[in-house]
């Protein structure tokens, strides 16, 4: 007597495989980038041939539009949850709220190196047929902090504001991109005392 089959079982293990492969792919455009990656190698990484790859994800552009939506929605939701504490401490303690906005996207950044990275290979040209990506997902972002800080210092104007997340969003990536740990307590420090400069709180919490 055969076995009866199990209902989802198959759906469950395609939804297995296409988790590996994006997994594989965001490590690897993350260390290599987009240009220097081939679907052979997403393979590979996933323990699947490439026909597998194919069938569950399509083309290499398919997974890495995948990956960078994925990147940006755990980027968002960060971002949101900073930005809910933020709003709830400015009036009271404005710097204590902007130096606990820049601590909140830095845990980010430490806890998923993989998106900052991404981000940092497309600032040296990488995937460059992808030139949307910025506009659709990084700028709605910077809006939204810009917006805020704006609206909570009453003296910071949008354009300072603007230049302002700019100069975090480069700092903060290009430390978890060094992956000196040991230095985190040091740079965090550091990164009050930027923030608080840019937006004109002081130099110091």
């Amino acid at each position: 007597m055969t076995e009866p089959s199990v209902p989802g079982a198959a759906q469950n293990q395609a939804e297995l495989s296409r988790e590996w492969i994006v997994a594989a792919a965001t490590a690897l455009f993350a260390e290599r980038g987009y240009d220097g990656t081939t679907t052979r190698m997403i393979a590979g990484a996933a323990g699947l041939n490439v026909a597998t790859v194919a069938y569950h994800v399509g083309g290499k552009a398919d997974l890495y539009r995948e990956v960078m939506r994925r990147a940006h929605e755990a980027e968002r939701a960060a971002v949101a949850g900073a930005l809910r504490e933020f709003g709830a401490r400015a009036a009271a303690d404005p710097a204590g709220a902007a130096a606990g906005f820049a601590d909140r996207y830095l845990d980010f950044c430490l806890e998923r190196p993989d998106v900052p990275a991404l981000w940092m290979r497309r600032w040296l040209a990488d995937a460059a047929e992808f030139a949307g990506l910025e506009e659709e997902y990084t700028r709605p972002l910077l809006e939204s902090v810009r917006d805020a800080l704006a609206a909570a210092l009453p003296e910071l104007t949008p354009e300072r504001a603007e230049l302002a997340v700019w100069s975090v969003l480069w700092t903060v990536h290009g430390f978890c991109r060094s992956m000196i740990r040991a230095q985190v307590p040091r740079f965090r420090e550091h990164l009050h005392g930027l923030v608080l400069r840019e937006l004109g709180l002081g130099g110091g919490r």
